[in-house]
């Protein structure tokens, strides 16, 4: 039976989403292709129709992560008043909503241990989607000039993961919550006055 072109971007585009959420859920590992085909119903042997490799899926499930959590952020900061998009950003990011969904949230965060044992060109893809961000985010920085606001990004987006990160690690929720929240009030203190 031959497939249309549309049917087949459409099922590969089915395979990265529910790489993409579960590399986020599960980590590098947990991204089995058998498991992974059985879940959406294809065959195992059909995924070579797709893909080269698992490193060719991780960096497209990445590439994918990037984009879906760029949207959210956005989309957070469209819903703020002027000069308070940073504000938002950082809420955005801080929540306890975020931090419990680690499959549709920031792939940084739910990575940040792993990402230097992926594949090259994994991490590649992991390159290119910081220097986006850094980009889209720094201009709501403080600064003099964009270099220095896109060095006080990377500041922010590195303590901001590192947040969530040490957050999700932690089993007692009252002590998520005081992570989540100190660092908020730290972050908005520094950033945003």
């Amino acid at each position: 039976m031959r497939y249309s072109t549309e049917h087949k971007q459409e099922t590969r585009d089915r395979i990265v989403r529910t790489a993409s959420r579960d590399l986020r859920r599960h980590g590098h590992k947990g991204v089995g292709i058998a498991d992974l085909m059985g879940k959406l119903d294809l065959t195992h042997g059909g995924f070579y129709k797709h893909f080269d490799s698992k490193e060719a899926l991780l960096a497209e499930a990445v590439a994918k992560a990037f984009d879906e959590t760029e949207s959210q952020l956005m989309e957070a900061v469209s819903r703020a008043r002027p000069g308070t998009e940073l504000r938002m950003l950082i809420e955005y990011y801080l929540s306890l909503e975020h931090c419990a969904n680690s499959g549709e949230g920031c792939p940084m965060a739910a990575l940040a241990s792993e990402i230097s044992r992926l594949p090259r060109a994994v991490r590649a893809e992991i390159d290119k989607a910081i220097k986006r961000r850094v980009k889209r985010v720094a201009r709501f920085l403080p600064g003099g000039t964009e270099k220095e606001r896109e060095r006080n990004c990377m500041a922010l987006l590195s303590g901001l993961i590192g947040t969530v990160s040490v957050a999700r690690a932690v089993v007692d929720p009252e002590i998520r919550r005081a992570i989540l929240a100190a660092s908020k009030d730290f972050y908005i203190k520094s950033f945003c006055n």
